[in-house]
């Protein structure tokens, strides 16, 4: 993959036109993301802002300009967004900007005129840690009971797939976790 924007888009546009050809299908789930802190004062700001813009913002509008083309009616998008984007992340500014700016992509979809199929739905699930290999990893002394397991992702996917208690499109999602029960419930601004 290269290191540019446009290039990128437009060579998963066409290798995933060259899959699906003029198929469509159910859903497009846009999973990408990762995490960098740092403050505005930090000698890493610059490049862990760039690495979050590449990890949620690249593929989230790569994936939504693939739900134009490949997205049946009626079909889901989902994006990854954050909880901690809901207020400000002064620890680490390049993460909520960048999940910030899903949450308003995820708004700006659901839209008339934004070029999404029709009746389709584009969600945004707002996780605050999710239970990986690589975040275990990462923090092996956390509370795992308050991460969310990605199973439960899996079949929250699912029901919205088959449009069992799928949010309105624009929604964007809380993912809570606390004693090892996780809760969806809506953001509202």
């Amino acid at each position: 993959m290269t290191d540019s924007f446009t290039e990128q888009a437009d060579q998963v546009t066409a290798e995933v036109g060259k899959l699906l050809g003029e198929e469509k299908v159910d859903a497009i789930l846009c999973v990408a993301g990762g995490w960098a802190g740092g403050n505005a004062k930090s000698k890493s700001l610059f490049k862990n802002c760039d690495l979050m813009w590449k990890q949620s913002m690249w593929t989230s509008t790569i994936s939504s300009h693939l739900a134009t083309k490949h997205l049946k009616e009626g079909g889901l998008l989902t994006l990854a967004g954050a909880k901690a984007a809901l207020e400000g992340t002064p620890g680490m500014i390049g993460y909520g900007m960048a999940k910030g700016a899903v949450h308003q992509l995820c708004q700006s979809l659901a839209g008339k005129n934004s070029g999404m199929p029709a009746g389709s739905a584009a969600v945004a699930v707002l996780p605050v840690t999710l239970d990986t290999p690589m975040n275990r990893k990462s923090m092996p002394e956390a509370d795992f009971g308050s991460w969310t397991p990605l199973e439960f992702l899996v079949e929250t996917f699912h029901d919205w797939i088959t449009e069992k208690n799928r949010p309105s499109s624009g929604s964007l999602i809380q993912v809570v976790t606390v004693e090892g029960k996780t809760e969806l419930t809506p953001a509202y601004f």
